[in-house]
């Protein structure tokens, strides 16, 4: 869904819910979510993202995030690239010394293995025990396609490119995949498990939808 405010373009994404008031929230890249009432009408979260549309395009301004790693990927000193859902320069993330810019690429590549791997091994023994299901084991790979997948034995796989993403949306991926434990294919009881441990998975669906794009090396 989207505004028009001040000559600008506001876009956000609408999860309803059984809350009582409407509220307005905005991640680390700039990504928008208002949690609605359900029921609400669109007018009225329309109105309500107008009333604070203001305060929406300066925290816009200043975050830039999103225009900047939509760009062209700079392998030097100001090249800017995403980890855990935020912006950070090269040499904050791996050491940059010496390097040209094939083996930074290459240095940061196995940086986000490494980061993505730490991570899911943090996230995955949580919602393990919320599911009570255990695979048999998981793996990092590179894909150009998918988040992660569950093999029919039980054997879990998470695209690297998941470490640029905020610890939520992880999540998200990591409980997809287990569900596939219970439910190989994508029904109705397979998503109300989903949904039963992560209500708001159609939010994490659609950050990777929207920025999935600029998750590149």
């Amino acid at each position: 869904m989207n505004i028009e405010f001040e000559n600008q373009e506001i876009t956000f994404h609408v999860s309803y819910g059984n809350s009582k008031k409407l509220a307005i929230h905005m991640d680390g890249t700039g990504f928008i979510t208002v949690k609605a009432p359900k029921g609400t009408s669109e007018e009225a979260v329309k109105e309500a993202v107008r009333q604070h549309g203001r305060v929406i395009l300066q925290r816009l301004a200043r975050l830039g995030t999103l225009r900047e790693t939509f760009q062209p990927k700079s392998y030097d000193e100001e090249g800017k690239f995403l980890h855990l859902g935020k912006a950070y320069l090269l040499h904050e993330l791996i050491d940059t010394e010496g390097l040209d810019a094939e083996e930074l690429k290459l240095r940061l590549k196995k940086f986000y293995f490494a980061s993505c791997k730490k991570v899911i091994a943090e996230r995955l023994p949580i919602y393990q025990a919320q599911l009570k299901v255990k695979p048999k084991s998981f793996e990092i790979e590179e894909s150009a396609t998918k988040w992660g997948t569950c093999s029919s034995d039980k054997r879990l796989t998470f695209n690297y490119r998941l470490a640029m993403a905020p610890v939520e949306v992880i999540d998200y991926v990591v409980v997809h995949e287990l569900c596939h434990l219970l439910h190989m294919n994508h029904d109705r009881s397979f998503w109300r498990r989903v949904g039963g441990i992560m209500p708001d998975y159609k939010e994490k669906e659609a950050y990777l939808a929207r920025y999935g794009g600029a998750m590149t090396l």
